[in-house]
């Protein structure tokens, strides 16, 4: 342990995890932010365009968080790059275990977010990295004037889509059912783009390769059970995320889901331990809601500690 109590231990550094150290400086809270990569802004890393953030219409996912991380160096937040693997929460003074070291507080905000869920189909590990991913704007580049397929309904693969379709030949967008999920300002975004083709109705069975790299797409129509097989050079999965809650587990509460169960307050199970963003069980996953999680979570901290 580093012998000191903090008043604070905020894990993660996406936008619950950000604007929580901006509230927690303000209340003069003595108090740090545990990153396990070091890095800062979760999911919107992986945004090429975040247009529903007021005042910021327009803005890369990247931008944003910089400016998350800019704001909270001018305030001299400190950052400790470790990552967690496990808390003690049953007494008054909390303690964060990390692979480096461990930290002792008397409140934690857990803002750790969510990751990609998987397919679950052949081929989908063996070929991950070599033409399955899990995030268009990071490898799309790999595919330019190529064929690729976006696997999912939701508005990460509409955006997906969108965003290969400018660099891509041609896209499939495959979906199990036969209407998206996704914004409807998306979809008409979507549905302009000529070298984008809907898939309706269909899953991936499996994803098979030549040369050690992605060469068709496995499919099967859910209504006719008919099994096709599609030619692509790269499949991107978009069929959801998963909560950033495993090292917390057996701790609190959490949903059928693995979300953390903790209301608007984002209090959890465990008094003096709070739950932010998309690790939350809530409603709708948001940059906005994930900072205004932030901000609630403080305030609630403030009060647990008077």
């Amino acid at each position: 342990m580093e012998g000191i109590t903090y008043d604070l231990v905020i894990i993660g550094a996406g936008p619950a995890g950000l604007a929580a150290a901006i509230y927690a400086k303000r209340a003069r809270l003595n108090f740090i932010v545990i990153e396990k990569t070091g890095g800062f802004g979760g999911q919107i890393l992986e945004t090429p365009d975040v247009d529903n953030y007021p005042g910021l219409m327009g803005s890369s996912g990247f931008d944003l968080a910089q400016a998350f991380r800019d704001h909270c160096e001018k305030l001299d937040v400190k950052f400790v790059t470790d990552n967690v693997v496990g808390i003690e929460v049953s007494g008054s003074i909390k303690q964060v275990f990390g692979e480096e070291d461990g930290y002792d507080c008397r409140a934690v905000i857990i803002a750790t977010g969510a990751r990609h869920a998987k397919l679950k189909v052949p081929g989908e590990d063996e070929y991950a990295g070599a033409g399955v991913s899990y995030c268009a704007t990071c490898d799309g580049a790999f595919f330019r004037n190529k064929t690729v397929a976006v696997i999912g309904g939701g508005d990460v693969a509409v955006e997906d889509a969108m965003f290969l379709s400018n660099l891509c030949e041609k896209v499939y967008l495959i979906h199990r059912r036969g209407e998206l999920r996704a914004a409807k300002s998306l979809q008409e975004k979507l549905f302009e783009k000529p070298n984008v083709e809907m898939v309706w109705d269909t899953v991936a069975t499996e994803i098979k390769g030549e040369n050690m790299m992605v060469s068709s797409l496995m499919l099967k129509d859910v209504q006719t059970g008919n099994e096709t097989e599609l030619p692509v050079n790269g499949v991107f999965v978009a069929v959801g995320i998963l909560p950033n809650s495993n090292e917390f587990t057996g701790k609190l509460a959490v949903n059928s889901g693995g979300y953390i169960v903790a209301g608007e307050d984002c209090a959890a199970s465990v008094p003096g331990v709070f739950a932010a963003g998309d690790v939350r069980e809530k409603k709708l996953r948001q940059v906005i809601t994930a900072a205004a999680d932030g901000a609630n979570a403080v305030t609630s901290v403030l009060e647990y500690l008077r």
